[in-house]
């Protein structure tokens, strides 16, 4: 059995939650705010963090924080009534999986949960702790960083995972399910937005010509093609 851990602070809501994830079958685990949510989850270690973004005490973002700090492979998926851009890249910035915006549909929120929780806890695709250079970059796994003019910036364990990947594949046009499937696992549900906003941000850190978009495909290194 599956263990969740379901973070928030609208009673109704965690009420309806709680009740329709023990229907199909599942352990679950409830918090009220921030605060208690982080308590519990390294309490209990759940397969599965389901994250409101806007909680008394610590918001969805701090707890993302705090917990990718130490934790970098449990999924985490973040629920937002806010349907900002900014709001959903920031989530994913911070390490969580995926998001699901209110209102949600209660097919597509038992989907997403389904599919992060095939994907499992995935191991990292970096087989090396050595720095390496990725487009001109030096790039440490080890500190999850990359160093841009001079300058470390942090990387996310997805934005390293895709990095490693497509230093694997030197010169090639990778197609958006290929970088799905290496990064996110080969169950993934839903459309590519997810990992184009991870492309998005990379790009932010990295400059903006460092990975280039090949139109109806996917993504590859610039220069390499």
């Amino acid at each position: 059995m599956k263990h969740i851990l379901v973070a928030e602070d609208d009673p109704n809501i965690l009420e309806g939650l709680a009740t329709l994830l023990a229907s199909e079958g599942y352990d679950v685990a409830t918090a009220k705010n921030g605060a208690e949510a982080l308590e519990k989850f390294r309490r209990r270690k759940p397969d599965l963090l389901l994250l409101d973004v806007m909680m008394p005490e610590k918001s969805g973002y701090d707890v993302c924080r705090e917990l990718r700090a130490t934790d970098t492979t449990t999924p985490v998926i973040m629920l937002t009534a806010k349907g900002e851009e900014l709001d959903k890249v920031l989530g994913l910035t911070l390490g969580a999986d995926d998001y699901v915006t209110k209102p949600f549909g209660v097919r597509e929120l038992l989907a997403r949960v389904a599919a992060v929780l095939r994907r499992g806890k995935s191991a990292p695709l970096a087989t090396t702790t050595e720095i390496f250079e990725f487009a001109g970059l030096s790039v440490d796994p080890r500190r999850y960083c990359v160093v841009v003019k001079g300058k470390e910036i942090s990387l996310s364990d997805r934005e390293l995972k895709l990095i490693v990947f497509m230093h694997a594949h030197p010169g090639e046009v990778l197609t958006r399910d290929q970088l799905l499937n290496a990064v996110w696992g080969i169950n993934y549900f839903g459309n590519t937005r997810t990992l184009d906003q991870h492309i998005a941000q990379l790009r932010k850190k990295l400059g903006s010509a460092v990975i280039e978009t090949v139109h109806g495909i996917g993504y590859r290194v610039a220069g390499q093609g």
